[in-house]
């Protein structure tokens, strides 16, 4: 098991965003985690490399407790993980080079030839070799997605996560880089975690789909099983429904509050 929440709770102030979730990741499979924006897909990601703490409950990566996890721990744990920022999260005044290279140049000794190898390859998997030298400002935006996929790869990790990797981009580019995650998955057998509202990339990259809402993991299965669903909330979900138990409990919770 590469990945095992068992449930997790977390609240920030009186808002409780996680509650008692629980889910398994096998490894080398890609998990899509669907709900709606806001959900606490992000926060789980954070749980999973040790940015957040649960308040209660566990979260073990390849057999390891993260929130028990020293520095030192934490530091090799993390360097086993590639993360794909919502935004690309590069910096603007490193050039894409150097945004690749970054997490091997702060975390591990590696001399500057095979620096520059590494960091190439890695642009040459996500279909962008030579670029080194441009600066983030000479990127479109889905150039720099590629660019922070790349940046996860460089270090060679065991778990890549992607956090909302085709939020922003149009249609053409959101398919490109739903084939490029299964094209990589495929050839370098990572596990892979990605979480999204968007439905064509759940149903493109996924082994298994897993639905947060209201804190909990209430699905967890196929993209055939998902998409057969006759949960009441997962149907809605994943067609798009205007009408339904979602927006039901939020007009409830809006007339409330009134």
């Amino acid at each position: 098991m590469m990945i095992d929440i068992q449930g997790v709770s977390k609240s920030f102030g009186t808002h409780k965003v996680l509650n008692e979730a629980s889910l398994k990741i096998e490894r080398g499979t890609t998990c899509v985690i669907i709900g709606r924006s806001g959900c606490g897909k992000s926060v789980l990601l954070k749980h999973i490399v040790g940015i957040l703490h649960p308040d209660q409950g566990k979260v073990f990566v390849d057999g390891k407790e993260v929130s028990c996890l020293n520095e030192a721990g934490m530091n090799a744990l993390r360097m086993k993980i590639g993360m794909v920022f919502q935004g690309g999260a590069l910096f603007d005044s490193l050039t894409v080079g150097e945004n690749v290279g970054f997490g091997l140049i702060e975390h591990r000794k590696i001399g500057q030839r095979e620096l520059l190898e590494r960091v190439e390859e890695s642009l040459c998997m996500v279909g962008l070799c030579g670029i080194a030298n441009l600066m983030p400002s000479e990127l479109s935006g889905g150039m720099k997605k590629r660019v922070s996929l790349a940046r996860a790869l460089c270090i060679k990790p065991e778990l890549i996560l992607y956090d909302e990797p085709t939020t922003g981009v149009d249609p053409i580019t959101a398919a490109s880089i739903n084939e490029l995650i299964k094209s990589l998955h495929d050839k370098l057998q990572v596990t892979s975690i990605v979480v999204t509202h968007d439905m064509v990339s759940a149903y493109t990259v996924a082994d298994r789909i897993a639905m947060l809402y209201q804190g909990k993991i209430i699905a967890d299965g196929s993209p055939q099983e998902i998409q057969s669903s006759t949960h009441p909330v997962v149907h809605q979900f994943i067609n798009g429904l205007a009408q339904g138990p979602i927006t039901e409990t939020l007009d409830h919770d809006s007339r409330i509050k009134q």
